[in-house]
């Protein structure tokens, strides 16, 4: 008896010492994981100091300037809008000659990606349902988006392997099966009207203008990609329409922060406000330390670029290329918020959706606010020193080469 006690004792203890250690290993290369993010970040804004030196005489200011970013038929006639169009060679070659002075740069920064697997040519768009020529400027519009994001994964990221899971790469992308099209969802860059959209494309509802911002956020209508088995995954990702809408990341930023903290929010003032107030407001008073409402955008932009982040990063101010990883997913459309309406209509058609179907154009919060636009950017980005703004630039700086926006240097 006294043996089987002794026999089970030692069982136990040894199953006890494997759970440890399997634990104690978890924990080891979760640290390593952490710290080496947290490295990466701060090599990166050390790295790309370079950017704040260089004279601006032949690059537009963009903070001092501004963008041009209401969408209007002409265009796509002139092609100057954010890099689309005719000056897109010339910000293009500007890009490619500075990634090539600093190779070293551009190959660190392209890291977060060591994976790419981009097909030999270009799917092209499948336009059977285009019955007209009314559209021909938006689709030249559009193959120029492609093209450059294309080339430009296809030169600087083309040598890296898959290291990201792929169930984790999909899982922002949502699923609409009558139609096979796939939505890669951007928040701040038209989202909650795409939900709608594809409730409608589903037929989950008859109309948009119908559909409240609860039950497009939170009604769980939507089937999303991660949902499916591998299997199910490789066949629509290989077989069904890629859809991405992007915008120019300073303007997301800033939109994303007064939506989240210029309002009341029962989630992001205690989560984020909170520890945002008590680590980067001296002396704060105890209201705002209780509530965590009263974030200030400086406070705002301190979290962001802050290896030591006190609360973690969130999808609505993430960078564009960890959302939807559009290096390695090939997306058969690029859609841009600074031409929204023009590119969702279009997209709607090549589709073969339903004539009557045109893409919501109202904004279901905060609708009497105005919109982000550059002029607001500028009055936000003022309040941060030149020195925060270039390091906000560094750390969304892949999305504004990938999508080809106006690289917005700063004056030193």
């Amino acid at each position: 008896m006294n043996l089987q006690l002794i026999y089970i004792s030692v069982l136990m203890f040894g199953v006890a010492g494997l759970l440890l250690f399997m634990y104690l290993q978890a924990w080891i290369e979760e640290q390593h994981t952490v710290s080496e993010e947290k490295l990466q970040q701060q090599a990166f804004n050390q790295d790309f100091k370079f950017c704040s030196t260089v004279k601006t005489a032949r690059t537009r200011n963009w903070i001092a300037a501004g963008n041009p970013d209401k969408p209007s038929k002409a265009l796509a006639k002139n092609g100057h809008y954010q890099g689309d169009g005719g000056p897109l060679l010339q910000i293009k070659d500007l890009l490619t000659t500075r990634l090539s002075e600093e190779p070293q740069n551009i190959k660190f920064l392209l890291k977060q990606f060591k994976q790419a697997n981009l097909p030999s040519v270009m799917h092209p768009l499948n336009k059977n349902f285009i019955r007209d020529d009314s559209w021909k400027a938006t689709n030249e519009m559009q193959e120029r988006r492609r093209s450059f994001l294309y080339d430009f994964c296809k030169k600087y990221v083309s040598e890296h392997r898959p290291r990201t899971h792929l169930v984790r790469m999909v899982s922002r992308i949502y699923v609409e099966e009558q139609h096979k099209l796939l939505y890669c969802e951007v928040p701040k860059a038209g989202c909650s009207n795409w939900k709608r959209v594809l409730m409608v494309l589903s037929g989950l509802a008859k109309s948009a203008a119908n559909i409240t911002h609860d039950a497009v956020h939170y009604g769980k209508h939507l089937k999303k990609l991660d949902s499916y088995d591998l299997k199910g995954i490789h066949m629509r990702l290989k077989t069904y329409t890629k859809v991405i809408f992007v915008r120019d990341p300073m303007e997301r930023l800033v939109s994303a922060f007064r939506d989240k903290f210029e309002h009341p929010n029962s989630y992001y003032h205690p989560v984020f406000g909170k520890a945002i107030i008590q680590k980067y407001r001296p002396n704060a008073d105890r209201e705002a330390l209780k509530t965590g409402s009263g974030v200030r955008f400086k406070e705002f932009i301190q979290y962001l670029l802050d290896s030591h982040r006190p609360v973690g990063m969130d999808t609505h101010w993430e960078q564009i290329n960890k959302l939807c990883y559009p290096c390695i997913i090939s997306y058969d459309f690029i859609g841009k918020f600074e031409t929204l309406e023009e590119d969702a209509n279009y997209f709607l058609r090549l589709i073969g959706a339903p004539e009557e179907l045109t893409f919501p154009n109202f904004k279901d919060r905060h609708s009497t606010d105005r919109r982000t636009n550059p002029e607001v950017v500028r009055k936000y980005l003022e309040e941060i020193p030149n020195r925060e703004r270039q390091q906000t630039y560094n750390f969304y700086y892949l999305d504004y080469l990938m999508f080809n926006y106006t690289v917005p240097y700063t004056e030193p």
